[in-house]
This record gives C-alpha cells, structure tokens and sequence, in this order.
C-alpha cells in the first residue's frame, strides 16, 4: 500500500503560507505605515523593531515556492505563468526594500531617498501579493495541462481589489506589532492607523464573502445550502467576534491583543479560503491529488524537509525571543 502523502504535504505548503503572511506580513505593514509616520524619531523606533527579523521572515516564502514546485508540479507550472507579472514585481520590490533597508542607516545624507524606497517597496511588494491571491481566487484559463490566458489576465477588478485590501491587511498586522514594541506617542499612533485598518479590512472581508459566491457558483452551493450552511457557520461568527475583540483591543490599553486579534482575522480569512476553494489547487480545474508529484517523489523531499523544517522554527523562536520587548528611541541597527 502506498501511502498518501498529499494531505501532509498540503499541510506544509498551508503552514508556510500562512507563517509568511504573518511574519513577513508585520514589518511589510510597519514598511507601508512608515511613510505616515510623524517624525524621524518614530521612522527610526519603526525600522528598528523589525531590523533584526525582517529578513529572516521571508524564509517562508521560499519554503512555501520550493514546496509548490516540488510537491505540486503541475499546480505550479500553471500558477506562475499566470501571475509571473506580479510575482516578479513582489520580487524587485523585496530587493528594492531590502536595499533601502540597509543603506538608509549608512548614508543619512540620502535618506529621504530611502525612506522613500523602504516605504515603496513595502508597498509594492504587498499590492503584488495580494494580486497573486485575488488571481488565485478568480481561478485561470486551462487547456489540457497548460495555461491558456494572457498575462495580463490579473488585471481584473478582484485581483486588484484584493491587493488593495492586503495593503491594510498588512497593515493591520503592522499597527499591531508597533503597539507590542513601542511607547509613547508612536503606540498611540498605532493604535490610530490600526482602527482605520481594520474598518477598511473588514469591508474587504464581506465584499469577498459575497462577490465570491456570486461569480462562483460552486462556491455559493458550499457556503449557502444545507446543511452546509449551518456546519460553516461558525466560521463568520469567530470572525465577527474577533473583529469585536480587535476593536476593543485597539481602542483599550492591551499592547499584545491588536497583534493576536490581526492574526486571528487572518487566520480566519484563511480557513474561509480553504473551505471555499478545497480540494483544489488550481481553481477550478485540478485538485490538489491531480496536481501532485509522484509518491516516490514526495516521500524523497519530506525526509530532507522534516529536518530542515524544525531548524527553521527553533531559529525563528530563538530570533523573536533575543529580541523580545520594547523597542527605544536609543535603539539602532548594528
């Protein structure tokens, strides 16, 4: 009997998704919230709450593009020609901030510049993100084992509005982890920029919740028949009830709550996803068995990734643990 590993490798693959968005997730919300920020003094606490993590954070993203690629070939030969656009624009952006990042601390006398190119980056890398996510979502023209569109065809109105509610998604999660690091005027600040996310979020959350099963009927018969409808059901009721406790902790004096509350609404948003599209990963043409690689194959990168992969968490733990709490005005990047 072979065993079937897709349900395990689709746990990863979901795992690294979602660890992504999270970490790298904040400090490209810090990123994009920079620019707005009141002062040189809250610039410099900003960049340095995320300066020793912010690298490390994309670490998932390349787990997550390797996975895909090794472990779901087909789903992966298909996915990136459609969106090779955005993904290259997320790439350069990421290089471009990642660039602007260092030089800013060893050439002040440019660092108008480079600010503004950390703050566009953040930007650009985010609206790209979210692009490849509403494109995901739209589903892509198939023939046979190939993709058959343009590429172009992300430029729609749902890949677009979806970049546009990630910017203050990420943005949410990046007022949430300046509340947590920072004091004084700059938390207040957050805690200001965080409410005006998370309107914003929610309002993306319930245009997607019924422009989705709108364009898509599968999708509407999962969520609206019975008796599906009373099994998923909890699923916007946890969402509103977080959304509450995200507005009170915004508006309270709790520091770790707005972070935790963003990441359960992402969470949330997450799951609403899953249950929209499964079993699919190429929307609406392949499941995830049909787009797998072989057996031998996969059981050949899980050894090599169950050793890799409880590295990659100790160091992340360890990195969030040295560089636990506040962040002050004295602080700099070394």
């Amino acid at each position: 009997m072979v065993l079937d590993l897709v349900p395990l490798w689709t746990a990863l693959l979901a795992l690294a998704v979602f660890y992504y968005v999270v970490f790298d997730g904040f400090d490209l919300g810090v990123g994009m919230l920079y620019g707005l920020m009141p002062g040189e003094a809250a610039r410099r606490i900003a960049m340095s709450s995320i300066a020793p993590i912010w690298d490390g954070n994309e670490t998932w993203l390349v787990f997550g593009g390797i996975g895909l690629m090794a472990a779901f070939p087909l789903a992966f030969a298909i996915i990136i020609p459609a969106v090779y656009f955005p993904i290259l624009m997320m790439l350069l952006a990421l290089v471009f901030r990642g660039v602007a990042f260092e030089f800013r601390f060893k050439h002040p006398a440019v660092r108008r510049f480079w600010d503004g190119a950390f703050c566009g980056g953040s930007l650009v890398a985010t609206f790209a993100q979210g692009v490849v996510l509403g494109a995901f979502i739209q589903g892509f023209k198939v023939e046979g084992r190939h993709f058959a569109g343009t590429s172009f065809d992300w430029v729609a109105p749902f890949p677009l509005a979806i970049g546009l509610a990630l910017m203050f998604g990420y943005g949410l999660l990046g007022a949430g982890w300046l509340i947590l690091k920072t004091e004084g005027d700059l938390q207040r600040w957050a805690r200001r920029a965080g409410q005006v996310c998370l309107i914003a979020v929610l309002a993306a959350i319930l245009a997607v919740s019924l422009w989705t099963p709108e364009t898509h009927a599968d999708i509407a018969r999962r969520w609206f028949s019975w008796p599906d409808i009373a099994l998923l059901a909890p699923v916007p009721i946890i969402t509103a009830l977080i959304a509450g406790g995200e507005w009170y902790a915004l508006r309270s004096r709790h520091e770790l709550l707005p972070f935790l509350g963003a990441v359960g609404l992402f969470l949330m948003s997450f799951i609403g996803i899953a249950i929209s599209l499964w079993p699919m990963i190429v929307p609406y043409h392949y499941t995830l068995w049909q787009a797998a690689s072989s057996p031998s194959t996969q059981a050949f990168l899980l050894i090599g990734t169950l050793l890799l992969l409880p590295v990659i968490l100790m160091y992340t733990a360890w990195s969030y643990w040295v560089f636990r709490g506040k962040v002050g005005d004295s602080a700099g990047y070394h």
